[in-house]
């Protein structure tokens, strides 16, 4: 098939690798455009933008589809599909209407719950035992389109760093199989009575709250791993939780319990195993206090 790609970070490249590796023709990427990043703020493409340009793709990081002239070039490719996955732009009716087929989205749930843009983090928040991927046909509504395909896998005490990078593969196989099958594969309506919404994770989100209970805060420690992460601070140092482990203790919340910081919760106690402070590279808790002792009934906010 002939398809324009539109996505933008890390979770969108194993889609525009698998399709590229399937014999499809990618017409053209699309992309958001270069952000500054790094300590001297220099402007960096995005991950999909460096696959495309290493597989020899033409890119296009126009910062909005509204513009008329962007709508004529996305047709001048003449895609049969529009395979979208994380692109972070909303797409007008105007675009949508332009591939023959349409446009599917690889959406990193299963659908109907968690619409919106922090699926991983909002089904790791919530504890649910098994998320996915689907595979949609976009409309209008915000990922409220029939659904074509999915696939899921048990959540178990992976992050969110590791679950995208699982649910990235997934979808991009997904997609492959979905284009494969696509003129047989009967469109079934989502049941919006049973939609979840997963809204943009704020950063204010990442603070630890110790009154909350252990299980609670160590599922926000890996939804929010490796970023934004959780974090407390220790003496006025502003210290990152990337892994801790539940522990069966009692004691006041954001209190130390013993010398191998374990840490009182609303209930239950959490022991905290690898962390990172400002400035310095991930470090696990041994190492850490053996060069800084936390003495039990220390507090920690």
């Amino acid at each position: 098939m002939r398809i324009v790609f539109m996505g933008t970070p890390d979770f969108a490249v194993p889609a525009l690798k698998a399709l590229h590796a399937a014999g499809h023709t990618i017409a053209a990427a699309y992309t958001q455009p270069p952000r500054p990043a790094g300590r001297g703020r220099k402007l960096q493409p995005s991950p999909v933008q460096r696959e495309a340009e290493t597989l020899g793709i033409p890119v296009h990081s126009p910062a909005s589809l509204k513009p008329q002239d962007v709508q004529d070039t996305l047709a001048e490719a003449k895609p049969d599909v529009a395979v979208v996955a994380a692109y972070g732009l909303i797409l007008p009716q105007a675009v949508l209407d332009i591939p023959a087929c349409g446009c599917l989205n690889i959406h990193a749930s299963l659908l109907p719950k968690w619409r919106g843009a922090a699926p991983i983090q909002r089904a790791i928040l919530a504890g649910d035992a098994v998320t996915g991927v689907t595979i949609m046909q976009m409309e209008a509504g915000l990922d409220t389109g029939p659904m074509l395909a999915t696939a899921r896998t048990p959540v178990e005490r992976k992050t969110a760093g590791e679950l995208t990078a699982e649910l990235a593969e997934m979808g991009a196989q997904l997609m492959v199989g979905t284009l494969i099958d696509l003129p047989a594969l009967q469109p079934v309506p989502q049941d919006d009575a049973m939609a979840t919404h997963a809204p943009k994770i704020d950063k204010a989100e990442a603070r630890i709250d110790w009154s909350h209970d252990a299980e609670a805060i160590e599922r926000q420690v890996r939804a929010f791993a490796p970023f934004p992460g959780a974090w407390f601070t220790l003496g006025g140092e502003r210290i990152k939780l990337l892994a801790a482990d539940v522990i069966a203790r009692e004691g006041k919340p954001g209190v130390t319990l013993d010398d191998d910081l374990t840490i009182a919760c609303g209930y239950a106690a959490l022991r905290p195993t690898r962390i990172q402070r400002a400035g310095k590279p991930a470090m696990d808790v041994a190492a850490f206090l053996r060069g800084r002792a936390v003495p039990a009934g220390t507090m920690v906010e």
